[in-house]
């Protein structure tokens, strides 16, 4: 080594800190950042603005239902692929992995408030909540329980409508649904329906629309076709906060609006005035 060669530092072995990627959520409407933990515990609610984020479906479940009472049902229904779309299982596949979900709805006799009900939840996450051939039957299904064993029926909303990989299949759940809650109504039972964001296409232009009482969570989007095509159809500017959930109840589509925190005691008060004695 010549004499004005310096020897070359050593590291140590010990490495840098590093903040995990999902340490911290930025709020979309105010921009603050909130802890992780802090939006879990306020129910994935904006602490400084109440901005909604997603949910998740088995969070929904225990946010609302009375301890160890929803018992899941038609669990292993999952989707084939009729169309033979491209890709179509091998995104499933992974969704599958990545939600741990079976589908994209959830479905399952509970109790609310010792009220006994079905209860179907989506979850937007798997597959933009779609609707295809299995989350009709699967809710169909919990439909037709709730008739038969004289239950409330609660579905909470979350998709972006019906599912264009299973064409045809898919655009006739919206009729199945539809006539299976008619027969529940018949049946004198209570059908309750929460909008949460987002909520359009045929999810909303069928069942979502028709409930005896229609929920929504503050400012979430509720709508048929997306604000761009709406425009371009129309050929008219749209209204401000057109497809919010504000909006829907100043026109009469929902019949009030209800912060996360107080779903659960609302749903409760309803069922309570509504349920068959």
């Amino acid at each position: 080594m010549g004499i004005f060669d310096k020897p070359k530092l050593r590291r140590g072995k010990k490495k840098k800190d590093v903040v995990p990627d999902d340490l911290w959520t930025k709020c979309p409407d105010c921009g603050e950042l909130i802890h992780t933990l802090d939006l879990k515990q306020n129910y994935q609610v904006c602490t400084h603005c109440s901005h909604h984020f997603l949910m998740d479906a088995h969070d929904r479940i225990t946010l609302l239902t009375d301890p160890d009472s929803f018992e899941e049902t038609d669990e292993s229904l999952q989707s084939a692929n009729p169309l033979d779309f491209e890709n179509y299982d091998d995104k499933i596949a992974l969704l599958k992995e990545k939600t741990k979900m079976n589908e994209a709805v959830i479905t399952g006799r509970a109790s609310i408030g010792r009220h006994p009900v079905m209860l179907a939840v989506m979850g937007f996450k798997f597959f933009a909540g779609s609707m295809g051939s299995v989350v009709g039957e699967k809710i169909t299904r919990a439909i037709e329980l709730a008739t038969e064993e004289k239950r409330a029926l609660i579905i909470i909303s979350s998709s972006s409508g019906a599912r264009m990989q299973e064409g045809m299949l898919s655009l006739m759940q919206m009729a199945k649904t539809c006539g299976a809650i008619a027969r529940h109504n018949n049946a004198g039972l209570p059908y309750l329906s929460v909008f949460t964001h987002p909520t359009t296409g045929g999810v909303t232009a069928s069942f979502a629309s028709i409930g005896d009482i229609n929920l929504a969570e503050p400012r979430c989007m509720i709508g048929f076709a997306g604000p761009r095509v709406v425009k371009e159809t129309t050929h008219q500017d749209l209204p401000p906060g057109f497809q919010t959930a504000e909006f829907m109840l100043e026109h009469g589509l929902i019949d009030s609006i209800v912060e996360r925190r107080f779903l659960r005691e609302r749903l409760v008060q309803l069922l309570g005035y509504m349920m068959p004695v």
